[in-house]
């Protein structure tokens, strides 16, 4: 039987276009908000087609000694392009980007999962040390 955790892929995001890339900062103050931007595509761009695009990506925080994660937000994009005149003929496109804040008491891990509509699912996770 196939797990989903089978089908999560990781790579080094600077060579791997698929790779939710997470930038927060190493170290945040106790209960202070702090900003995630989370993207695929950072360093290599990700296409952005109708038919080949990032679908969603969703952040979850893990803290320390707790069993499951939270999840933070989850972000779907929803224009590539497509129209009623055909596939790539609009002008909208998304691109696959969040930025979001969130405080927390104990430090974790934020995780981060994407979908390639094409390529499927992808993961990363970043420390966070709350002092």
């Amino acid at each position: 039987m196939t797990e989903l955790k089978d089908l999560l892929q990781g790579a080094d995001w600077k060579k791997e276009k698929h790779v939710p890339v997470i930038d927060a900062p190493d170290s945040v103050g106790k209960g202070e908000f702090f900003k995630v931007t989370v993207a695929v595509g950072k360093e290599i761009a990700h296409p952005n087609t109708t038919a080949h695009h990032i679908r969603w990506i969703a952040v979850y925080f893990l803290a320390d000694g707790e069993k499951f994660p939270y999840q933070i937000g989850r972000f779907d994009f929803t224009a590539h392009g497509e129209s009623a005149q055909g596939p790539d003929t609009s002008t909208i496109f998304t691109y696959p980007e969040v930025i979001l804040s969130f405080k927390s008491d104990k430090s974790g891990t934020i995780l981060s999962s994407s979908y390639c509509n094409i390529h499927g699912l992808w993961q990363n996770a970043k420390p966070i040390n709350v002092k």
